[in-house]
């Protein structure tokens, strides 16, 4: 009997602290995926930006971020849960729009843990249909987000709607537009702002500069491709807007303290260790019991630092 396949052959349930393996620049530097994602947390507690606007999250949240949504999150050794990556082509019915919802109540906690428990063990099993299995409890998964977006009506923020509004415009534009060469001042003029505004306004909502975001975001790419590719590092230089690698090779590691030479190497001795290393077991992420904890109310979360363990150091013109 034909079935579709194409969400189940995608999907992937990832433990977030896994999401950090090879650096946590990883998950704390700012990038976008190209498919749609739902974090899970279940305990713990940090900072999210997503769509040029900060909060804290904590345990029994659930953030739903649209594919192509720039994001960023800090996670500690003490944060635990699931990512939820649906893939490229998936059909399921998921929310259009960022999503961030603190789930109080017992009952949605057990149902979620229920699903994505389910889903893990189908994906995992050799029985007879078990990806039509995993479909229909992505389908249950699909209609615990709905009921709960309806359920739960958008937080109130501290920052003005036109504030968040430009923050959000300007990273999209940043997310297209990040390999150009472009610096703030471009991004600024083609939003109708001024940099000191477009600067103000992302210091307002997510507690760092436009330019700190614009070189979180280009310093992603180049980490990434230095890290998964063996573009060279010349060609990575340019196709990220550097005018030379030499210049590329400075600003880099101005910012992480290697040369990007160094960078890939560890990178690909980290990857061979871990190739050798004795399997774990802990490539799907399992609830392990959450689905019993008892229920919590919103994290009462103190002033923390922006997402980088440190300060964004300048690196240049190159973002201005």
């Amino acid at each position: 009997m034909p079935e579709q396949t194409t969400t189940v052959s995608q999907l992937r349930l990832v433990a977030i602290p896994r999401l950090a393996a090879g650096g946590r620049w990883r998950v704390e530097a700012m990038r976008s995926l190209s498919e749609p994602m739902l974090l899970w947390f279940t305990r713990g507690q940090g900072r999210i930006t997503v769509a040029g606007v900060t909060r804290g999250y904590g345990p029994n949240n659930a953030i739903f971020i649209p594919a192509g949504t720039m994001h960023g999150f800090e996670v500690g050794q003490h944060v635990f849960g699931t990512a939820v990556f649906f893939g490229r082509e998936t059909d399921l019915t998921l929310p259009d729009k960022v999503q961030h919802l603190r789930i109080r109540e017992n009952s949605a906690q057990v149902e979620l843990n229920l699903i994505l428990d389910s889903i893990g063990r189908e994906q995992n099993s050799d029985k007879p249909a078990h990806d039509r299995a995993t479909r229909h409890y992505l389908g249950l998964l699909s209609v615990w987000l709905e009921r709960q977006v309806v359920s739960h009506p958008p937080e109130d923020l501290p920052h003005p709607e036109s504030a968040r509004k430009l923050a959000s415009r300007f990273t999209q534009l940043l997310e297209r537009d990040f390999r150009s060469g472009h610096g703030v001042a471009d991004y600024a003029a083609a939003l109708g702002v001024t940099p000191t505004h477009l600067s103000r306004v992302c210091r307002t909502t997510t507690g760092r500069s436009a330019k700190a975001i614009l070189s979180d975001r280009v310093l992603f790419e180049a980490r990434r491709m230095l890290s998964d590719t063996r573009t060279p590092v010349q060609e990575i230089a340019q196709g990220l807007g550097f005018t030379s690698a030499a210049y590329f090779t400075r600003a880099f590691q101005h910012h992480t303290g290697s040369t990007p030479t160094d960078f890939r190497r560890a990178a690909r001795d980290e990857a061979a260790q871990a190739a050798t290393a004795k399997p774990s077991g802990a490539a799907t992420a399992k609830p392990s019991g959450a689905a019993m904890a008892k229920p919590t109310g919103p994290a009462g979360l103190a002033p923390r630092p922006a997402l980088t363990r440190a300060p964004i150091a300048p690196i240049g013109s190159r973002f201005r």
